[in-house]
């Protein structure tokens, strides 16, 4: 029963990722936005944005350990789960060419999306004010990547939950 669950599933993250991936004719201009909104879900960004504020004070520093502590738990959830899963990029189907070079082969969940949601919301709990900028932000690396054409819509979405999943857990 699980499998024709898993496969009505996968089939429907496929047509969405068609639908949604940047046409190859695209500008160099439309690329080159997605490719930078992109980035602000790698490790290098995230780890400065989560790191740089910890020799502050006060809220800053708190909300960098928050970021820190929920940027380190959430990539190791996603990475033994991106062992545990083994499912390929969508690249390795041959119907979508990934427009970024795709950091490893895994692709379930999505790494950037986990990243830039756990610093979104680490540092939108202790200063409410910007919680709408940074999950808009987070909420678009997360479309980036699937725009981009190396992740599949379910991937951006279980990386996105395991980031709230752990400032929940974090903050309770």
């Amino acid at each position: 029963m699980s499998v024709p669950l898993f496969a009505r599933l996968g089939a429907h993250d496929r047509a969405v990722l068609l639908r949604w991936v940047i046409a190859p004719t695209a500008s160099r201009v439309a690329k080159a936005r997605w490719t930078t909104l992109t980035h602000l879900g790698s490790g290098a960004v995230t780890i400065t944005a989560a790191a740089l504020p910890w020799f502050a004070c006060c809220e800053l520093h708190e909300a960098s350990r928050a970021a820190l502590l929920t940027l380190s738990i959430s990539h190791i959830v996603v990475q033994l789960i991106k062992r545990a899963a083994a499912r390929g990029r969508p690249s390795a189907e041959g119907r979508v060419a990934a427009a970024v070079c795709e950091p490893d082969r895994f692709s379930f969940p999505s790494g950037h999306a986990a990243a830039s949601m756990a610093i979104a919301l680490a540092y939108g709990s202790v200063f409410p004010a910007l919680a709408i900028p940074l999950l808009l932000a987070a909420l678009g690396v997360g479309f980036s990547r699937i725009r981009l054409g190396v992740h599949y819509p379910s991937d951006v979405i279980a990386g996105q939950l395991i980031a709230a999943a752990t400032v929940a857990a974090i903050t309770l």
